[in-house]
This record gives structure tokens, C-alpha cells and sequence, in this order.
């Protein structure tokens, strides 16, 4: 409204053409400053009755969720004032490659000193306003899934450890930072518990926390004794943080580990991949994680490009053979649309003297992606190919086309080519 009334004012003196122009400097700064501003959530408050307090939330809802059918985990974190930045943050820069799923952020604001209370003395009572107020608001107002995990730091910490092994459908996961603490009834409760899934608990804290190491040691040392069931967890320790600096890497860890089987495989080397069980290896991780976050149970083309690549990169021609047979079907993505693939695939082969492999992607490089500073490399490979299956008629009539293409465009190579064409 300020904005058309603004405009009014300014037509009115600029009504001549002398200020036509004044009139549209001034339209497009004010409209690059609106647009200038950068929003990670929208406020959001909540008049909790259990409570008997106005409740504030931010919630940072995924890019193109306005347009998306999809449904989405939602990570609640305790201290929003604090950390909800954090847990934008770690989604806005996690991308590529998708590490994490898309998640609804929701930060809880507590404010001090009352957040003590309310995440210690008062932890039922607040438990109760998350579990009969604030889920059931941010289920009704946003697309979620009954994927939930719940980050707390310090006094959040010993909450959330708490609220994991008390009420085991709330949440999937608790992310503790700087704290936490279990009872051997509460253990006892949760191992009892009718539970279809795991749930996780990933602990992190640092030995420069003199406040607080006591507690996580304490815990992890609680939960190797009596070995919940049905509770995977975790505990490390980052020993260059402190008290006020953990909360950021705790909560990236902690998804990482909660979500350890959402990525795209990547291995470090052949030798790991033989490690870790091979093919069969991959076929049953692909196959837990199509079920667990509802995609495709087949393995993906990443992790396919990755090993050919892996293979190439390493000079293993008997890997490289193998990948490139099992996932032959990546071959004709667009990702191999060029002749950059296409010749670096044939040169490959025909170093390993793999001729009719060579001869058949030098041929589709040629023919499908004529790239001219491609093509002369293309026809030598390819004359190459042929000589080593001996057919010289074909290899010179083929390093030939390479000379004068090479001639054309000044290639460096050139030389090479009249040199081998001569020792024919």
C-alpha cells in the first residue's frame, strides 16, 4: 500500500517528461531495495493453553515447496533464537550433492532464563505443548511425513535426551549438543517400547566443555552398559570447540548421521569398494534406502558414473571393463552425450587394446557428436583401433582423416599423426 501511494506522489511531479526519467530511477530503486531482502523463515506464533504463554516459531520451509505434491521431514530445534540459522544453513548449502533430504526447519524460541525451566523442571509440560500444540499446528498448516527429529543444545540437550527414550513416537531421531543424561527406567521404558524402526541419538560435545563433557561421557557410557534396543546412536568429540561453538557442527554431524544411508554411494578406491562388499554391497544399500525414504531400490546413475570414473582415474582396466558392462544403461544418458565422452572412453580402450570396444565409441563419437576439436583425435584413435586389429587399409584411410583435420585447426598433435602414418 506505502509502495502505490509513494507512486502517486512522485507521478504527480514528474506529470511532465522533463522528469520521465527521474520517475524511473526512482521506481526501479525502490522496487531493487524491496527485493532486496532476504528472508530464511516466517514468524509464526502459538498460544499454547498447556503453557498458558504466547509461543513464537520460525519455520524454513524447502525451495519449491510452493509447487511440490512432495511431503517433508521437519527438524525441530530447541533455542531457535540461537540455532535455527544452523539448520537452514546446513539445508541451503547441502544441495549438491543432496546429502540430506529436503526438511521443514522449525525453530523453537526459549527465551532466558525461563528456557532452564521450561527444558528442565518443566520438561513435562513443555513435552506436552510440543506433542498436543506446535506438531499438530506445523502437520495441519505444512505438507510433513512422521519423520521428525528433534536438536538440542545444553540445556536442550538433556530435553531432548529425554524425550526420545520417554515418548517414542514423537520423534525419530535427538541430536544432542553439549549435554544430555538418561535414566536406567528410561532406557528400561524404551527398550520395552513397540517400536517397527530404529530410532537415533547422535551426542557431541568437546573436552574444552568443562561444563558439560561429564554429562555426554556420562551418557555414552550409559547407553554402551545397558545397549537399548531398538536405539542406534553415536558419540564424538570435536576437542577444538567449546561450549558456545559446538552447536553448529553437532547438528550437521547428527543429520549426517540420522540420514547416514540417503546419499549416493562415493567410494574413496577400488580396494574400498571390494571391502565393503562390491556389487552385492551396493544392490543391498540401494535397496534399504529406496525403502526407507521412498525412492527408487535400483542403484542410481551417481553412483554408476562415479566407479566407470573411479576405474579410468585409477588406470584399472579390468574394473573399468566390468563397471562398464554391469551399467551399461549409463551409457546412453545425456551425461555421455558428447564426444568428449565418447573419445575418451574409445582412448581408454585402445590403450588397454580393447580394439572393437575402442572402434565402436570412437565410430559413435564420430558420427553422432562431430565436434571439430574432437574430430582429428576421434579418427586417429580410430586408425589406431584398426591397425591393432590389423587392418591397415582402414587405419591409414583413418589417420589420413585425422592429418587433415589436424592441418585445419593447427592441432599440436599433428606431427604425431604424420609420424605414425608413416611407419605404416
Amino acid at each position: 500500500m506505502w509502495k502505490l501511494c509513494f507512486f502517486e506522489c512522485i507521478y504527480k511531479i514528474a506529470n511532465n517528461m522533463k522528469y520521465s526519467f527521474l520517475l524511473l530511477i526512482v521506481f526501479v530503486t525502490v522496487e531493487l531495495a524491496a527485493q532486496s531482502k532476504y528472508t530464511i523463515g516466517e514468524k509464526h506464533q502459538i498460544e499454547s493453553k498447556i503453557l498458558g504463554q504466547e509461543r513464537v516459531v520460525y519455520v524454513h520451509l524447502p525451495k519449491g515447496y510452493e509447487h511440490s505434491e512432495t511431503a517433508y521431514p521437519v527438524l525441530y530445534i530447541l533455542d531457535g533464537q540461537w540455532h535455527f540459522t544452523n539448520g537452514v544453513a546446513i539445508q541451503e548449502s547441502l544441495r549438491t550433492p543432496d546429502a540430506l533430504p529436503q526438511m521443514i526447519v522449525v525453530g523453537i524460541v526459549d527465551k532466558n532464563p525461563e528456557r532452564r525451566t521450561l527444558l528442565g523442571s518443566q520438561r513435562e509440560k513443555f513435552l506436552a505443548h510440543l506433542e498436543k500444540e506446535l506438531i499438530p499446528f506445523i502437520d495441519a498448516q505444512f505438507k510433513t511425513t512422521n519423520d521428525r527429529v528433534l536438536f538440542g543444545w545444553e540445556a536442550g540437550a538433556y530435553f531432548s535426551s529425554h524425550v526420545l527414550l520417554h515418548d517414542t513416537q514423537l520423534f525419530n531421531a535427538a541430536i544432542l549438543s553439549n549435554g544430555g543424561y538418561v535414566s536406567a527406567e528410561e532406557v528400561e521404558h524404551f527398550s520395552g517400547a513397540d517400536l517397527t524402526e530404529d530410532r537415533y541419538m547422535y551426542i557431541a560435545n568437546s573436552k574444552k566443555d568443562i561444563y558439560y563433557v561429564s554429562s555426554s561421557d556420562g551418557l555414552a557410557e550409559r547407553l554402551n552398559e545397558l545397549s537399548p534396543k531398538h536405539l542406534k546412536w553415536k558419540y564424538e568429540l570435536f576437542n577444538d570447540e567449546v561450549h558456545e561453538s559446538l552447536a553448529y557442527l553437532a547438528l550437521y554431524h547428527g543429520l549426517k548421521y540420522y540420514y547416514h544411508n540417503f546419499n549416493s554411494l562415493v567410494f574413496s578406491s577400488i580396494d574400498s569398494y571390494n571391502e565393503l562388499g562390491g556389487m552385492d554391497y551396493i544392490k543391498e544399500y540401494y535397496n534399504a534406502r529406496g525403502k526407507r525414504f521412498g525412492l527408487p531400490l535400483e542403484p542410481d546413475n551417481s553412483v554408476k558414473n562415479s566407479l566407470i570414473w573411479l576405474a579410468w582415474n585409477r588406470n584399472n582396466y579390468e574394473y573399468f571393463h566390468m563397471f562398464m558392462t554391469e551399467f551399461s544403461d549409463v551409457l546412453s544418458t545425456q551425461r555421455y552425450a558428447s564426444a568428449y565422452w565418447q573419445n575418451r572412453l574409445g582412448q581408454f580402450y585402445l590403450k588397454h587394446k580393447n580394439y572393437e570396444s575402442a572402434i565402436g565409441f570412437f565410430e559413435t563419437g564420430i558420427e553422432k557428436y562431430p565436434d571439430a576439436s574432437r574430430m582429428a583425435s576421434m579418427y586417429f584413435g580410430l586408425g589406431m583401433a584398426w591397425a591393432g586389429k590389423g587392418d591397415k587399409k582402414q587405419a591409414k584411410k583413418n589417420i589420413k582423416m585425422a592429418i587433415a583435420l589436424a592441418e585445419k585447426t593447427g592441432e599440436a598433435a599433428l606431427s604425431e599423426y604424420q609420424e605414425q602414418l608413416k611407419s605404416m
